[in-house]
């Protein structure tokens, strides 16, 4: 059997490959509830194949929003819409993930084809707030400082969305640390200033982070993986580095943590990263190895065999696909086909007919 395609057990979650499909925003929610759209975009790749499938960052409050259009889990009557999506991933053989996330300073913006910028009041804009208040860029708001205060509220939002992930079944929740969003703008310096006990030292500096990871696995199901997506570097010097990453993961370990989802970037505009095939695996792969912990590797897969050998070397313990599973939601029976594992058993009955049985 292709190592891709062995199974993968995260506590008392069975994967039926390494192949998932990353956490993608769709911005197309309706004040937070999932629609018809998540049904279908998920629930295709779970027919196509694909061990894991991560929801999108799902905001764990309102202003915590990426756009007007994010998805949310901020209430309880946004529930049972994501039971009908975790569901339908269920019956057609994937494990569900749902990604908790904060926008922090970065959020209140419009949709991607909407051109992504700030959004006044007037446009259906908030005010934002962030570690320090530091704007991402010259046209982006200034955030309003948290407060300590604010601080633990913000926390406990996130522990009770991850009780509302558990009442709509999910099988992993990821904690989204990642790409400049609130957990990650604590990490970097770049955005965090703060001169209280949640800035300035490295310690300091992920207390936020270890304090919402434990508070969240007090919530979560023991039988249930827990995952945290890290930007592995800021790629700027002064920023967060793939050393405090690795000394996180240690950290992070010991708390609950089954699971780094290995990506990088979003502390800071134009900034050149040296994108490529795999450009990130190798952060996976550190990880992995200096904090013994299972890790995702993302960030330009796009081949069966490379995909394969990341797995086989041991570089990382599952990969992420993102814009490929956007234009092939099939893509892991393609994969299959290529490294010569059955394509019959993996594809649902409905689809068994194009596979030869």
């Amino acid at each position: 059997m292709p190592h891709l395609f062995e199974p993968l057990s995260l506590r008392g979650v069975s994967l039926r490959n390494r192949i998932g499909v990353s956490p993608m925003c769709q911005y197309s929610a309706e004040y937070g509830f999932a629609t018809d759209w998540h049904l279908s975009h998920y629930g295709a790749r779970a027919a196509g194949g694909a061990g894991l499938v991560i929801v999108e960052a799902t905001a764990v409050e309102a202003r915590g929003r990426i756009s007007p259009n994010d998805l949310g889990i901020w209430s309880e009557e946004q529930v049972e819409p994501f039971a009908r999506v975790v569901r339908f991933l269920r019956d057609y053989g994937a494990a569900s993930a749902i990604q908790l996330a904060h926008a922090g300073r970065k959020a209140g913006t419009a949709r991607p084809w909407d051109g992504g910028q700030p959004l006044s009041d007037a446009d259906g804009g908030w005010d934002i707030v962030a570690p320090s208040p530091i704007a991402f860029d010259d046209h982006y708001r200034t955030p309003a400082q948290l407060t300590v205060e604010e601080i633990v509220r913000v926390q406990n939002a996130f522990m009770e969305s991850a009780e509302r992930a558990h009442r709509a079944g999910f099988d992993m929740v990821e904690i989204h640390g990642a790409h400049g969003y609130l957990i990650h703008s604590f990490h970097s310096p770049i955005s965090n200033q703060r001169t209280d006990e949640y800035g300035g030292s490295f310690d300091n500096r992920i207390r936020f982070t270890l304090e919402t990871v434990a508070a969240v696995r007090t919530v979560w199901p023991e039988k249930k993986p827990l995952a945290v997506r890290l930007s592995c570097t800021d790629w700027v010097d002064g920023g967060w580095t793939l050393d405090e990453s690795i000394a996180l993961a240690q950290r992070l370990k010991p708390l609950g943590v089954d699971l780094i989802d290995c990506s990088s970037g979003g502390a800071a505009p134009h900034v050149h990263i040296p994108a490529g095939a795999g450009y990130q695996v190798p952060f996976a792969e550190a990880i992995r190895t200096e904090a013994d912990v299972p890790t995702a590797a993302v960030g330009m897969i796009t081949q069966a065999q490379q995909a394969d050998q990341i797995i086989r070397n041991g570089r990382a313990d599952i990969t992420l696909l993102a814009r490929e599973m956007l234009r092939n939601p099939t893509w892991p029976l393609a994969a299959a086909a290529e490294l010569g594992q059955s394509q019959a058993a993996l594809a649902p009955a409905q689809y068994r007919r194009a596979y030869g049985s």
